[in-house]
């Protein structure tokens, strides 16, 4: 009995076998299930696995992200912890990625000034936590990290998750972006050393006529010099058929500054180009200071008919707002954004300064007319989607 037993489990295992070795609709199935680091360790099995792999990492270009909030139980910041448990199983290569944590809580160790040996990742347990961060994306992922006095995220699953807003406490986000087809994502960082018209086309952000987006955030602002500096940037960007959103925050610890000593001013941010990117923005103003008002404001930004599939919303507020702008009520700005976009994820922060307008830019139209000045603001919040095709 047990030789009649194996018999017929012979051919079924050379069916299973023949099918998983031959039969590329199958095997690309399967892989769609399989997280995007496992997807380049099963890729070496043959060359069908290969290729088929490929168009699989082919198909993930809808951005993702990992946040987390609340006490750390260990001593590195939450976000860090986040990230190392579960960026392996994200299903997607990320090609950028904007990170941003909390002043209050993130280690930001300035070594990073100093030309240090190189070591590799897996002797870094007790090494900083910018050296950790690094490590765990893949080498040519554009890294923008941000720290800043509070965090605004969507809790990771589903964008119709109540967004946060953290304007005390550990709390942190990481906004990975893949490498979309009709998309160029480039990161830019300036300092008074290297702005130049050059360097500004490299990034580009002028002479560029597909450029859409422009996410960028000012450090050690209150310097003098930077106020001089800042408008040098904007006053050609200003005058660009480009959504401008951003900020001053506290520090940056993503890209590397080599260029710069410790403590000066600079600029980083992504520009993002392609035809296929429709973006708009709105100012809540210093005298928007109630629920009504808020909501009133995000009705405009909602006129604008942006696609809400496959969409960021960014929200970048002063420090003086939240609940001490709302009568001692919490998460106002955020809850009504969810009101009004139910199904788009929401990310920022509350920061020293905002940088935008009101703006569309959508297909072949853009409303922009504003210069320098009139991107630069103070005790407000600049609401912005950003929609990737």
């Amino acid at each position: 009995m047990d030789e009649d037993a194996n018999s017929r489990n012979v051919p079924q295992e050379s069916k299973a076998g023949y099918v998983l070795s031959n039969v590329a609709e199958v095997v690309e199935r399967i892989l769609t299930f399989v997280p995007t680091k496992s997807l380049f360790q099963v890729a070496s099995v043959s060359r069908l696995w290969r290729n088929c792999a490929r168009r699989v990492l082919r198909t993930q270009q809808k951005l993702t992200w990992l946040s987390a909030s609340g006490t750390g139980k260990y001593d590195e910041h939450i976000l860090l912890r986040k990230l190392s448990e579960e960026l392996e199983n994200i299903y997607l290569l990320p090609q950028a990625a904007l990170l941003m944590v909390d002043s209050e809580n993130f280690n930001l160790h300035d070594d990073h000034y100093k030309q240090k040996k190189a070591r590799k990742c897996r002797e870094e347990e007790d090494g900083n936590s910018v050296e950790r961060l690094r490590c765990l994306f893949p080498q040519n992922c554009d890294i923008l990290g941000i720290v800043t006095p509070g965090v605004v995220l969507t809790p990771g699953g589903f964008p119709s998750k109540p967004p946060e807003e953290h304007e005390d406490g550990e709390a942190g986000f990481g906004l990975l972006f893949p490498s979309i087809e009709g998309i160029n994502i480039r990161p830019f960082h300036f300092c008074r050393r290297t702005l130049n018209a050059e360097a500004l086309q490299e990034a580009g952000l002028v002479g560029n006529p597909e450029l859409r987006v422009v996410l960028l955030f000012g450090y050690e602002a209150y310097k003098s010099g930077a106020a001089r500096f800042l408008h040098e940037l904007l006053k050609p960007l200003a005058n660009s058929n480009a959504l401008i959103a951003g900020g001053h925050v506290e520090k940056v610890f993503s890209p590397p500054r080599k260029c710069c000593s410790q403590g000066s001013f600079g600029v980083v941010g992504f520009s993002l180009s392609g035809p296929r990117i429709q973006g708009a923005s709105v100012l809540l103003e210093q005298d928007v200071s109630t629920p009504e008002a808020a909501e009133a404001t995000l009705l405009r930004l909602k006129a604008a008919n942006i696609p809400e599939k496959n969409t960021i919303g960014f929200m970048f507020a002063c420090v003086g707002r939240g609940h001490n702008y709302y009568n001692g009520k919490r998460n106002v700005e955020a809850d009504t954004f969810r009101k009004v976009f139910p199904t788009v994820p929401l990310f920022g922060f509350f920061g020293n300064g905002e940088i935008g307008c009101d703006r569309i830019i959508k297909d072949k139209y853009s409303l922009s007319e504003t210069d320098a000045d009139g991107l630069q603001h103070g005790y407000t919040t600049v609401m912005s989607l950003v929609h990737l095709g």
